[in-house]
């Protein structure tokens, strides 16, 4: 019986290399974002390069359309930061830590995962973020009619400034 006992438990320690496939599957999704995000990048900056020669008015339609593509710009790399800090928190929990991140001495406190709680934080962080550049590229777009238009889009900010505040204060506490 004791015997059954080890080969299940080597079985199930074994197990957790299934992991791997979440590992190479966020770290490949995150590269692919990091690519198109930098095309995209390189794109606008080409489009932009004409921006003198335009008049008043198409300058102006070209800056607004310049802000909203930056703003999803930032929010396509935080994206893939997402993707690689799961990527990295994944591989740390179930697999091994990372040699090379630990031993170097400009790696980032951000990549250290401990607990599934502080990839969660570290990743809610980020998704945070996203959404608080979502809003703001909504933000751009919107058009106030009524009083209650300006008082939803200031309830919004609100909101966002007390989300930012009690995840500063959560990290304080820890």
């Amino acid at each position: 019986m004791k015997k059954i006992e080890q080969y299940f438990e080597s079985f199930l320690w074994s197990s957790r290399l299934s992991v791997m496939a979440a590992v190479i599957a966020s770290l490949v999704s995150s590269l692919a974002m990091f690519y198109l995000i930098t095309i995209d990048t390189i794109s606008m900056i080409s489009h932009i390069l004409h921006y003198a020669s335009l008049d008043q008015t198409d300058r102006l339609i070209m800056r607004s359309e310049t802000i909203t593509h930056v703003v999803e710009l930032i929010d396509g790399y935080l994206l893939a930061t997402v993707l690689l800090i799961f990527s990295f928190g994944l591989y740390e929990l179930f697999i091994s830590k990372i040699d090379a991140a630990e031993s170097c001495d400009n790696s980032s406190k951000v990549l250290f995962i401990s607990s599934l709680d502080d990839l969660k934080a570290r990743l809610a962080k980020v998704v945070l973020m996203i959404l608080i550049v979502k809003f703001f590229e909504h933000a751009l777009t919107m058009s106030f009619t009524t009083p209650l238009d300006l008082l939803a889009f200031a309830g919004g900010i609100a909101l966002i400034g007390l989300a930012l505040y009690l995840s500063h204060a959560a990290e304080t506490r820890h």
